[in-house]
C-alpha cells in the first residue's frame, strides 16, 4: 500500500468566462499521505476550494490526473462516483448542510441508509457519534434548536458515519466563533489521531496550521510551497 492516499499529476482546472481563459488550478503536483491531517490554506481565489473539489470527485479536470487510493478519480462513472463519496469520502461543509426537518440523529443515519446498514445498527451507530462528539443529549433537537457549534459537530459525526478513509473539510470554522472554532479544529485532530483518518481542510483559519501535518499554500491556482509541521504531534490537547 502507498504512502500516498491522494496524488495529484499536472493538475489543471481551466473555465471560460466572456472570452477569458481563467486558470483555477494551473498544474498541480503534490502528494497527500496517508493519516496526515493536512491544511490547504490560501486567500480568496487561490484554487483551494477548486483543489478540493478535485480531490472529492466534485468537479472533473481540465488536464491532469488525480488519484484518490490508486483510484484514478476523473476516469470512474457516475455509479463508481457515487459508491466513493458514500464509503471513502466524508464531507464537512462550512455551512454544515444538515437537513432541517431531520434530528440530530436522523441527519447522522442518512448516509449509513445510503450504505445499507440495517435500521438498528445504524441507530447504534449515530448515538455513539453523537456521544463522540459530546451530543448525547441532543439527539431529537433539529439544526434551528442547536447552536452553530453543536451543528458543525453533528456535520462531523455524519462526515465519520461510514468509516471514510477521508474526510473533507471545506472551512470547517468559517461560521463559527474563535472558541468554537478551536474547538472543532481540535476534534477534528483528536479523531484524526484516534480512527487514523486523513482530513484535508481548505481553510482561511491560520489556527487549523498549529494542528497540521502538513499545510499546503496556495496562490493563483499554483502550490507556493508545502511544509510539513512536526510540532503538531503535540498539539492534539484542546484550548
Amino acid at each position: 500500500m502507498s504512502d500516498s492516499i491522494i496524488e495529484c499529476q499536472n493538475l489543471s482546472k481551466h473555465y471560460h468566462i466572456g472570452g477569458e481563459i481563467i486558470k483555477a488550478l494551473d498544474n498541480v503536483n503534490i502528494k497527500i499521505k496517508r493519516g496526515d491531517y493536512t491544511s490547504l490554506v490560501g486567500p480568496s481565489g487561490s484554487g483551494k476550494t477548486t483543489l478540493f473539489n478535485m480531490i472529492g470527485g466534485l468537479d472533473r479536470p481540465t488536464e491532469g490526473i488525480v488519484y484518490l487510493d490508486e483510484l484514478e478519480v476523473s476516469k470512474l462513472d457516475a455509479y463508481e462516483l457515487a459508491w466513493l463519496r458514500c464509503h471513502k469520502l466524508g464531507y464537512i461543509f462550512q455551512t454544515f448542510n444538515l437537513i432541517p426537518v431531520m434530528t440530530a440523529l436522523e441527519n447522522i443515519s442518512l448516509p449509513m441508509i445510503f450504505a445499507g446498514i440495517p435500521r438498528k445498527e445504524r441507530r447504534k451507530k449515530a448515538i455513539a457519534l453523537l456521544e463522540k462528539v459530546d451530543l448525547g443529549d441532543r439527539l431529537h433537537h433539529r439544526p434551528t434548536e442547536l447552536s452553530a457549534g453543536q451543528q458543525q459537530r453533528v456535520a462531523l459525526a455524519r462526515a465519520l458515519a461510514n468509516d471514510p478513509s477521508i474526510i473533507l473539510a471545506d472551512e470547517p470554522t468559517g461560521n463559527l466563533d474563535t472558541q468554537t472554532g478551536l474547538k472543532i479544529i481540535h476534534l477534528l485532530r483528536t479523531l484524526n489521531k484516534e480512527r487514523g483518518v486523513t482530513i484535508i481542510a481548505a481553510t482561511h483559519d491560520l489556527k487549523i496550521i498549529d494542528v497540521s501535518d502538513c499545510v499546503i499554500w496556495m496562490r493563483d491556482g499554483k502550490i507556493e510551497k508545502v511544509e510539513r509541521n512536526f510540532k503538531a504531534a503535540d498539539k492534539t490537547e484542546g484550548p
